[in-house]
C-alpha cells in the first residue's frame, strides 16, 4: 500500500506539471487593480485632450505642412545668401524696374505723338496761314516745334544767312527740328539695350558664385551629398533664371519701341516735307 501511495503521488505531480505547462498564461495572469483601470480610462481622455481646437490643424498636420515649405526658394535664397549674391539680386531688380519704367513711359509718349499727329492733320492744314496753324497746336507738340522752326527760318534769313538760298535754309532748319524730335523719341532706348545686353551676364555671374559655394561646401564637408550642394546649386539656377527674366523683356521692348518710333517718325517727316513746300509757296506769293 505504501508503494502504491507513492506512485499515486508521483503521478499526480506529473499531471499537475503537464497542466501548468499547457496553460502558461494562468501562471502570469493578474487581476486588474483599481490603479490599472484608472490608467486605462485616462488614455481616451489624453487622446481627446490632444485633439486640435476648432479651426486649427492637428499637430501631425502642422508638422507635415511645415515640412513641405521650400527651403530653396527666393525667400530662402535672400536669407541665406551673402553680400555678393544680394548685390547681384538688387542689381537685377534695378535693371528690371528701369526697363519696365522706360517701356511704359515710351508707350505713353508714342501714344501722345499719335494723337498730336491726328490733331495736326485735322487743324493745322485747315488754317489760313502757318502762324494760325501753329496757334492751333499744343505748346509741347513736336509738330508745332517743327512749324515754328520753319517760320523762324524765313524770319532770320538775313546777314550771312542771306547768302544761303531760302530753299536750302528752310530745309536745313526743318531737318534739324525733325532730328531733334527723333532724338527725343529715341531717349531711353539705350537703357533697354543695355539691360538686354548685360543682364544675362550679371545672372551668369550669380550662377558662377553659387557653383563656387557648392564646391566650397563639398570641400569643407569632404562628401558630395545632396544636402551640401542643393542650396548653392539652387541659388545658381535661380540667378540664371532671374537674369534671363530681366533680359528677355528688355530686348522685346527695345525692338517693339524701335518699330513704333519708325511709324511715329514717318508722320513727323511727312509733316516736315509738307510744311517745307507750304512755307516756300507762301514766301513766293508774298
Amino acid at each position: 500500500m505504501q508503494i502504491n501511495f507513492t506512485r499515486m503521488v508521483a503521478s499526480g505531480a506529473c499531471m499537475l506539471g503537464l497542466l501548468l505547462t499547457l496553460t502558461p498564461g494562468l501562471t502570469h495572469a493578474q487581476p486588474a487593480t483599481p490603479a490599472t483601470a484608472q490608467n486605462a480610462a485616462s488614455v481616451p481622455a489624453a487622446v481627446g485632450a490632444s485633439e486640435a481646437k476648432p479651426g486649427e490643424a492637428p499637430a501631425p498636420a502642422k508638422k507635415a505642412m511645415e515640412s513641405t515649405d521650400n527651403p530653396y526658394g527666393i525667400e530662402a535664397l535672400w536669407k541665406t545668401s551673402d553680400a555678393v549674391a544680394k548685390t547681384v539680386l538688387l542689381l537685377l531688380l534695378v535693371m528690371s524696374v528701369s526697363s519696365w519704367y522706360v517701356l511704359i513711359v515710351k508707350l505713353l509718349e508714342q501714344a501722345k505723338i499719335g494723337r498730336q499727329a491726328r490733331t495736326a492733320g485735322k487743324d493745322f492744314w485747315s488754317a489760313g496761314t502757318v502762324e494760325q496753324g501753329c496757334a492751333k497746336l499744343d505748346a509741347n507738340s513736336p509738330f508745332r516745334f517743327i512749324a515754328e522752326a520753319g517760320l523762324d527760318a524765313t524770319k532770320k534769313h538775313d546777314g550771312l544767312m542771306g547768302h544761303v538760298p531760302l530753299n536750302d535754309w528752310v530745309t536745313m532748319n526743318i531737318g534739324r527740328a525733325v532730328e531733334r524730335v527723333q532724338s527725343s523719341l529715341q531717349g531711353g532706348l539705350s537703357v533697354l539695350a543695355t539691360v538686354g545686353s548685360i543682364a544675362p551676364f550679371v545672372g551668369l555671374f550669380g550662377t558662377v558664385w553659387g557653383i563656387y559655394h557648392a564646391l566650397t561646401a563639398i570641400g569643407i564637408s569632404g562628401q558630395a551629398s545632396i544636402d551640401k550642394v542643393a542650396g548653392p546649386v539652387g541659388e545658381a539656377l535661380i540667378m540664371t533664371a532671374i537674369g534671363l527674366a530681366v533680359a528677355v523683356p528688355a530686348v522685346l521692348a527695345y525692338n517693339w519701341l524701335v518699330g513704333r518710333n519708325k511709324n511715329a517718325m514717318a508722320d513727323v517727316r511727312a509733316f516736315g516735307g509738307d510744311l517745307h513746300a507750304v512755307i516756300l509757296g507762301s514766301v513766293k506769293r508774298s
